[in-house]
This record gives C-alpha cells, sequence and structure tokens, in this order.
C-alpha cells in the first residue's frame, strides 16, 4: 500500500494507523484530531506522549516494547481506552489492546493462486456455533469434510471484535482484532492456512455501515466518525462529511489488513444499502479497487449484500458500476421460501413462488429490477437483464433468514422433505452462484436464532428490539415468544450437532455438487443460455443450452402428479437424441420412493414433489 499522503514516510509503516511491530521496538500511530495531547499508557503503568502531527494523527515509537505488550491510549490526561484499530483484545473491548506481530506466523500457501467466481461453491459459517468448542482450531477439524463434499468458498460470519462471551458479530467494535472468543489471530491464520492447503478459499463477512453499542470508543477519539445518517442500528459512518479522509483510509486499510495479512480471498460487505456516500468516488467502489490491489497477483472476490438489489454494485466501472463480484440475492430466497412454505407475510408479500419467479430467477437474478414493490411502497432494484447469472449468490438459507422465522427453524422442517429435495435441485443446479449454510449439508434441525450477549442495560433493549422486528411476521409484538438473544441457552441450541445429521440428505447434497461440477451445461455464462416453461402451477422446466457437452433438461414439480402436454418446444431433445434421467430427487438412497418412466405417448409424467435431471442419449 502507498501512504506516502498520509502525512509519514512510506518506508515507516506498513499501514497509516494502529501498533506496528519494528526491529527495534512498537510504532503507534492513532487519529484523534480533536484531542490536544495522546499518551500510550503500558500495562505497567508506563507513559509514553506521542507526537502530534498536522493532519490530527498522534505517533511515536515505544523502544524494547515487542509482540504481547499490552497498552491503552490516553487522551488529554483524561480517557483511557483501547486502540481503535487494536489488532487483538484479550480482555474484550473494554480491556487492553495487545501488539501483535503478524511476521511470525509461517504461511505454507505460497502458491495459493486466490479464488474467482466461476464455478464456486459458498459456505456460510458462524465459528462459534459451527463446532461445539467454538474456535477456529477446532474448524480446522471440519475443513477437510467440506472439501470433499465439493465446497470451494468458506464465508465466515464477522469476526471483529464484539462484546460479551457470543454474538453474530454483526455489532463488532474493533475492526482489526479477531474476536478472542474464537482463540487468537494465530488460529485464525491456521484457519485460512488449512483452507487453502484444501482448495477452499475464505471470504470474510465485513461490516462498514456502523459500530456496534458497546465498546465503541471512536467518538472519544473524534465525532468525525459517525455521520449525521441514521442506519437501522444506530450512526451511520461518515464516509462523506468532513474529515471524511481519514475515516475512508480506515475502511480501506482495514480490508487491505485482511487481505495482506490474513490472506483472505474476498469481503462480503454487509448491507451496503445502509452506507451512505455522496462523494465522487463511492466507499464501496474505492474498497474494491484498493482490495484488488492489496492482493496483488492473487484474484480477490468482493460480494455486497444490498437489500434495494442495486445492480450497479457490479455493473463494470466503465458501465458506471462500482465494479464488485457479486451480490446476495434475497429474491430468490424469498420466491422459494413462498414456494415451498406458503408464506406471504412482511417481505414475503411481495412474492407468489410461482413456477414464473423460479424460471425469471434462474434467467436473471433478481425478480425487482425497478418496478414498483407493493410492501415497500417504491421502485426497487435496478436491471441486471444482461449480466451473468453468476453473479447472483442464491441460498435456501442463510443467518438472517433461518433466526427470521421466528423461533429460528431451518427449511427442512417448515415443508415436507420430498418438496424439500426438490428444491435443494433447484439451488445446486442453479445458473448462480449457491450458497449453503452450516448445517444445511448435514440435514440437521437445529435452529439458528439471533444471539448477542450484551451487558445488562442494553440486553433487554436489544430483547424488546428483536420482537419487534419479527412482529411483522403475522404476529403482535406481545404474542411473540423467541429465545432470548442474550441467553446462553440460545447459543447452545444453534450448535451444530454431526452425531443428529441425516446422512440422506448428505448424499443428497455430495451428488447434486458433483453433477454440477463435472456438468458443463451448468455453468450458464449468459441469461440466453437457459430458457424455461411452466408445466403447471406448481410444475416448471428448465433446458440448460451446451452446443458442445450437450443440453440438459430439469422438471421441478413441488405439487401433486402432473400429467403435461407434450406441446412444449423446450421439452424436445436434441437432434438424433432422446432423453433419459440421469438422476432424480426421489431416489430411495435419499428416502424417495423411486420414479416412474417420465415420457408417455399421453404426455410427460411429473411425479408429485420431485425434481428430475434428464440428458440427452
Amino acid at each position: 500500500m502507498n501512504h506516502s499522503d498520509s502525512g509519514f514516510p512510506a518506508y515507516a509503516r506498513r499501514y497509516p494507523i494502529g501498533a506496528e511491530v519494528k526491529h527495534d521496538g512498537v510504532h503507534f500511530r492513532v487519529w484523534a484530531p480533536e484531542r490536544q495531547k495522546v499518551d500510550v499508557v503500558l500495562s505497567n503503568q508506563s507513559v509514553f506522549p506521542l507526537k502530534k502531527e498536522v493532519s490530527g494523527y498522534f505517533s511515536g515509537m515505544i523502544e524494547g516494547l515487542s509482540e504481547g505488550g499490552l497498552y491503552r491510549f490516553r487522551l488529554d490526561e483524561d480517557v483511557i481506552c483501547a486502540d481503535p484499530v487494536s489488532r487483538f483484545q484479550p480482555e474484550g473491548v473494554h480491556g487492553w489492546s495487545q501488539v501483535i506481530d503478524p511476521q511470525k506466523f509461517q504461511w505454507t500457501d505460497h502458491d495459493w493462486p486466490g479464488i474467482i467466481l466461476k464455478g464456486q461453491i459458498l459456505y456460510e459459517l458462524h465459528i462459534g456455533t459451527f463446532t461445539a468448542s467454538g474456535t477456529w482450531l477446532a474448524a480446522v477439524e471440519e475443513l477437510s469434510r467440506l472439501a470433499e463434499l465439493g465446497i470451494t468458498i468458506l464465508q465466515v460470519m464477522p469476526v471483529a471484535e464484539f462484546p460479551g462471551k457470543f454474538g453474530w458479530g454483526y455489532d463488532g467494535t474493533y475492526w482489526f482484532a479477531p474476536a478472542r472468543v474464537y482463540g487468537s489471530p494465530d488460529d485464525f491464520r491456521v484457519f485460512i492456512d488449512r483452507a487453502h492447503s484444501l482448495g477452499m478459499g475464505v471470504m470474510l463477512d465485513v461490516v462498514y455501515n456502523h459500530w456496534g453499542p458497546d465498546g465503541n470508543y471512536h467518538a472519544q477519539y473524534s465525532p468525525f466518525y459517525m455521520s449525521t445518517a441514521k442506519t437501522s442500528w444506530g450512526d451511520a459512518i461518515n464516509f462523506d462529511g468532513p474529515h471524511a479522509d481519514s475515516v475512508r483510509e480506515l475502511v480501506i486499510t482495514n480490508a487491505c489488513y485482511w487481505i495482506e495479512e490474513f490472506h483472505i480471498d474476498g469481503l462480503r460487505l454487509d448491507a451496503t444499502h445502509e452506507i451512505f456516500d455522496s462523494s465522487e468516488i463511492h466507499i464501496v467502489k474505492e474498497l474494491t479497487q484498493k482490495s484488488r490491489e492489496a492482493a496483488g497477483k492473487k484474484s480477490v472476490l468482493i460480494v455486497a449484500e444490498n437489500d434495494r438489489n442495486d445492480s450497479r454494485l457490479i455493473l463494470p466501472e466503465n458501465q458506471g458500476g462500482f465494479g464488485i463480484d457479486a451480490v446476495w440475492n434475497d429474491d430468490f430466497h424469498h420466491s422459494a421460501h413462498v414456494a415451498l412454505t406458503g408464506q406471504r407475510d412482511a417481505y414475503y408479500s411481495d412474492f407468489k413462488g410461482t413456477p414464473q419467479e423460479l424460471i425469471s430467477l434462474s434467467k436473471y437474478g433478481y425478480l425487482y429490477q425497478g418496478q414498483y414493490r407493493g410492501r415497500r411502497k417504491m421502485r426497487s432494484g435496478y436491471p441486471r437483464l444482461k449480466l451473468s447469472p453468476a453473479t447472483s449468490i442464491v441460498f435456501l438459507e442463510n443467518h438472517d433468514q433461518v433466526a427470521n422465522s421466528l423461533t429460528g427453524d431451518r427449511l427442512r422442517t417448515l415443508t415436507t422433505l420430498d418438496q424439500y429435495r426438490a428444491m435443494m435441485a433447484f439451488l445446486l443446479f442453479s445458473p448462480g452462484t449457491p450458497m449453503l449454510f452450516q448445517g444445511q449439508e448435514l440435514g440437521v434441525e437445529s435452529p439458528f436464532c439471533f444471539f448477542a450477549d450484551h451487558h445488562e442495560e442494553l440486553a433487554p433493549l436489544v430483547y424488546r428490539g428483536r420482537r419487534e422486528f419479527l412482529s411483522q411476521f403475522g404476529q403482535t409484538e406481545e404474542s411473540i415468544e423467541i429465545a432470548s438473544p442474550c441467553d446462553l441457552a440460545t447459543v447452545q441450541a444453534a450448535v451444530i450437532q454431526h452425531s443428529h445429521s441425516d446422512l440422506q440428505i448428505q448424499r443428497l447434497v455430495h451428488d447434486l455438487i458433483r453433477i454440477r461440477k463435472k456438468t458443463p451445461a451448468f455453468q450458464v455464462k449468459h441469461p440466453c443460455d437457459i430458457d424455461g416453461a411452466v408445466l403447471s402451477d406448481k410444475a416448471f422446466l428448465l433446458r440448460y443450452f451446451h452446443e458442445d457437452a450437450g443440453d440438459r433438461l430439469l422438471l421441478i414439480n413441488l405439487g401433486e402428479e402432473v400429467l403435461a402436454s407434450s406441446a412444449e418446444p423446450l421439452l424436445a431433445p436434441c437432434i438424433d437424441r432422446i432423453w433419459e434421467p440421469m438422476w432424480n430427487s426421489a431416489d430411495p438412497a435419499y428416502g424417495g420412493a423411486g420414479i416412474q418412466p417420465i415420457e408417455s405417448s399421453s404426455g410427460w409424467r411429473l411425479p408429485a414433489a420431485c425434481a428430475v435431471l434428464l440428458q440427452p442419449a
């Protein structure tokens, strides 16, 4: 990184902020433009004054200090608090910051090329509930299993230091400090290094729209960290107001830090619709550019969550876009959820779960691309009709959507197993880039509810806020009974129990991923490479075109048995070929009852609640 514009020699430091280990000590630099004096206070109560720079930074070297040293900053001889860019908080958000030397770790992934979007299968996981121990090192033991399954990217929920002993991580306050509850920073590096050795990339979920309320000392250093705008969770971050340059530098440095010092392969940007920036160059666009520069020859992915379906995020820069790689597609989840469960309240009210919706999702990604959206009483989305379907991250479950089922129910418990197996085929044969949520591949039924370990004053507010949010799902707030977010039992219930896994679901997922990877027709590059047709109010087909390797035909029926007319051009076989079944979700190996011949002289008979894949023969 080139930090020559930050007011210090580029050779002196790697990053413009933080505590960095040098051969003769530790160099500190912190931004506190409203303060007149900043000192470093060590755990032995030694005090070292820092020199004030013209730009509002304070910096200085403490000779003889080394890795492991504990320190805080004292502001104007009054306030003492942790380093806002601490690399580790061994005692939590209110404790000492610790000096960390990233150069000590011995990486083995020197030939790792990074990841590109094509052909990926994502797996979202929460380290604290992924294993019984809830640590990086315990998670390492599960990585070979996921690699053998066919997972190619591990997307880790936020790990920036957060308050308490457990949480989702979206209320983090120290962006540079991996949460102590999961292990040391080097334990995180072990996890990533091992994943790379197994051929899997690691993406990190990062939150650049707000800081959590507990342990957030940024305002003590400068009020300019915060914007006058508000997010759904509190004050927005200042990306375009007074002194925004230093705040933007903080965010960009953090993104580059994960890529350079932890060998992270990509970032998932949380709730970009809550990032407010009217600058000429939006912070998401600048962050994307700088992240790729930091990666050097290695390929990195930048993925965004955006509740407004803003496809400009994935448009190339020369077309006025931000140039990121992919976006989460909530439309896919919502329509599929309605199709399986019939639930139509809250945000599901804008979806019908019809075969036509599912076909359109396969071809065009979002359903809402600028049309009026009833629940929001406004137009929503931006056109993406010509973009590659792979730029949509599609899923049937993720941390939010499982938790939003009031009691944290897994989708497989909300529908029949026959329907669920058919919809899993729709997901894993999707032209989009599919993502599984932890435990989904095992068929576990353990709930995943919202949890956050806050102090006794904040905990009741969190509980009430959660109930208020969930009241949109067809109940009054007073009648809702939910697992308390601050109760340890809520976390324990979410831990993946491998002994309760469903072998038939495991076999289903394994086979679907294997077929997806070996079938060229599923590598859809353009919307014209796939088409679909409605066969009934619950049944439809998708045809994947591939001139060289041959087409594939996927039949999906989520209702009762259907006798469909043959008068549909997409049912026609390739020249001099006939269709033969290649795979079906009713296979007894998955717990199904098997299927009878599909095509007959009277039409096409689609078994009830079943998916059938056909190939030319």
